[in-house]
């Protein structure tokens, strides 16, 4: 018998229709949601971690085998307890009390050892799995891509909660249906001593049953507790951008509004979960009638041979037992039907996810998507070749046949309307973006560096700020002792930052402790700590007053390192040797920034725009082709 489920998601009006409109097709209880169970499971199984899984796995069966023997022994001996009693046999009623003792002495320790090794192995493998969809997750910026439209709600919540739930309702679901074909050949050999007849009944009964739970209550069920996970986890996100945001709502007053938006997601959450209650409600009392008419059926078939004298009364009880026992063996599906319905709309979610993130469990690709894409190349430095961009999931042409080789030393200044495609640009440099044609030639990774207008701030130490992206051990070879990190402190005009937060080692929140500029200036230091060849500022120094702003753009450009900036103060091209301007629709135009002025006029273009006019070489930034 179920307990009342809780809360786990939200809501939608017609969940049913709602992903059907989607073309998503949600597992019922059946050979396509086992096929889902195996291709999330069996990487596990057949992996590096076959051999502790299937350890594990046979250390259980032996302890469930022992404790059904227990089971069938401690039922015998409640039989023998009553049959003495109804005999007013004494001698034959201590020995049968002292047998159950004995029987419980070893039943008792088995038991919650069987618990605490299912728990442990349930642990293990969520910590196994949760590595892999770590790893896919993070590796080739999946996390970054599952932001845009793939279609994957809330991948956070199905790698933190789903995972877990996965392990342990996978394990715990395997290890009752492996019990309850134990639990049947055990009882089912009483049963059939003792009365052929109930056998029977009771084979009819749990069929019919089984069926009745299946046809009645599947599909509804888990249709609506995948939408319950769903609408959930939206609630939550709604409720972790409020405090993500806090200080600009607050600014903004926007309470409000923010309160609107709340408490639409928790409508779809509680008109979800009214809905799944009403057919939980259904279902429990099917559950009860199914299995309290267990108390009575057994007792009304033995009843004529009981009173007839041809079986004793502890048979009969020995019968009942065995009689539960067997029906909740075959039962098992109806029994736990609610809690399947929720595992299987669990792991549908994990297998979608599943599909994006990990290269073994992405399917074949038919000849579909044919469309070209960026490719991305390792060079000596920075180049574009015939460079064409669109955003994501549009044939918008942002920048079109952009040519332009960065060598040592130059820097790039980017202009143009809003919308143009300038953080495009550097998307695609960075290689965020790959919709479109052309090559970018890139040095080593490691050695490129992006400056963001709002800097990321880890949670951590001021020294793990400094070296982050990189961890202490993994800059071994530029070792930076705690003097030289707080010079560059002072290079980036932070001089008595770390003295105000209490060293390097201290742990703020970094970003309500700093103001933007504080911040901005930070990020400055990771960069003199890498010395990266190439850097690319998108708005970097947007909160910082000009003296600061010309005093770091200064120290990059003593350091040889090449730069590309987006920036819109006429006092930043001075620090650079050309200007890209880009004019809309894809075109382009290549300048010096010495001919470049930033109120629209230019001198005479020393670069070029698709459709306008050859291009000259210019020194130091050449036009490819």
């Amino acid at each position: 018998m179920n307990t009342p489920i809780s809360a786990t998601g939200g809501a939608v009006p017609d969940p049913v229709a709602a992903e059907q409109k989607k073309g998503r097709r949600v597992a019922p209880l059946s050979l396509a949601a086992w096929k889902q169970f195996l291709n999330v499971a069996k990487p596990y199984w057949l992996g590096d971690q076959k051999k502790t899984a299937w350890f594990l796995l046979l250390l259980l069966i032996a302890l469930m085998l022992v404790e059904t023997k227990l089971a069938v022994m401690l039922n015998d001996q409640t039989g023998e307890m009553t049959s003495a009693l109804a005999a007013r046999n004494g001698d034959r009623f201590w020995t049968s009390v002292r047998a159950c003792l004995v029987v419980l002495g070893f039943a008792i320790p088995v038991y919650a050892f069987y618990y605490y090794m299912r728990d442990r192995f349930a642990n293990q493998w969520r910590s196994w799995l949760t590595g892999r969809f770590l790893d896919g997750y993070l590796k080739g910026r999946q996390y970054y891509t599952l932001g845009g439209d793939s279609g994957i709600d809330n991948p956070d919540q199905r790698i933190s909660e789903d995972i877990n739930t996965f392990t342990g309702r996978s394990i715990h679901f395997l290890l009752i249906f492996l019990g309850s074909i134990m639990q049947l050949v055990a009882f089912s050999t009483v049963l059939w001593s003792i009365s052929k007849l109930l056998v029977g009944v009771l084979a009819v009964y749990a069929v019919v049953g089984t069926v009745v739970a299946l046809v009645v209550f599947g599909t509804p069920l888990i249709h609506l507790n995948f939408w319950q996970l769903r609408r959930e986890a939206d609630f939550r996100f709604s409720l972790m951008r409020l405090r993500e945001n806090a200080e600009s709502i607050a600014f903004y007053r926007g309470e409000a509004q923010e309160r609107a938006h709340i408490d639409d997601k928790l409508d779809a959450v509680i008109r979800n979960f009214a809905t799944l209650i009403r057919k939980q409600c259904s279902l429990n009392l099917f559950q009860r009638t199914f299995s309290q008419l267990t108390l009575v059926l057994p007792f009304v078939i033995l009843a004529q041979g009981v009173l007839s004298g041809e079986l004793e009364v502890g048979r009969a009880v020995q019968a009942a037992g065995a009689f539960t026992a067997v029906l909740t063996a075959v039962g098992v599906i109806v029994d736990n039907f609610e809690s399947l319905s929720r595992f299987v709309a669990g792991i549908d979610r994990l297998q979608a996810l599943s599909r994006l993130m990990l290269p073994d469990a992405q399917p074949k690709q038919a000849d579909g998507d044919k469309r070209p894409r960026i490719e991305m190349r390792p060079g000596a430095h920075l180049a574009l070749e015939a460079l064409t961009l669109h955003p994501p999931q549009s044939e918008r042409v942002l920048i079109k046949e952009l040519n332009l080789i960065l060598k040592p030393g130059d820097a790039l200044l980017i202009t143009g309307e809003s919308g143009c495609g300038k953080s495009s640009l550097l998307r695609a440099i960075a290689g965020l973006w790959n919709t479109g044609s052309g090559v970018i030639q890139h040095p080593p990774l490691d050695s490129c560096f992006f400056l963001p207008q709002q800097p990321y701030l880890q949670a951590g130490t001021l020294r793990s700020q400094l070296l982050y992206p990189s961890t202490e051990s993994q800059l071994n070879d530029t070792h930076l002792d705690d003097a030289q990190l707080l010079e560059l402190l002072k290079q980036v005009h932070l001089p008595r930052l770390a003295e105000r937060v209490g060293g390097l080692d201290a742990v703020q929140d970094w970003e309500k402790l700093l103001s933007v500029g504080e911040q901005q200036r930070l990020a400055f230091a990771r960069v003199l700590v890498h010395a990266p060849k190439v850097v690319i500022l998108d708005e970097a120094t947007s909160a910082l007053d000009s003296g600061n702003e010309a005093s770091l753009y200064a120290r990059l450009r003593e350091s040889g390192t090449t730069l590309i900036s987006i920036a819109h103060r006429p006092a930043v091209l001075r620090h650079h040797t050309h200007v890209l301007h880009l004019l809309g629709d894809g075109a382009w135009e290549l300048h010096e920034a010495a001919g470049y002025q930033f109120d629209g006029t230019v001198m005479p273009a020393r670069g070029g725009a698709a459709g306008v006019q050859a291009v000259q070489q210019v020194p130091a930034m050449a036009m490819v082709g």
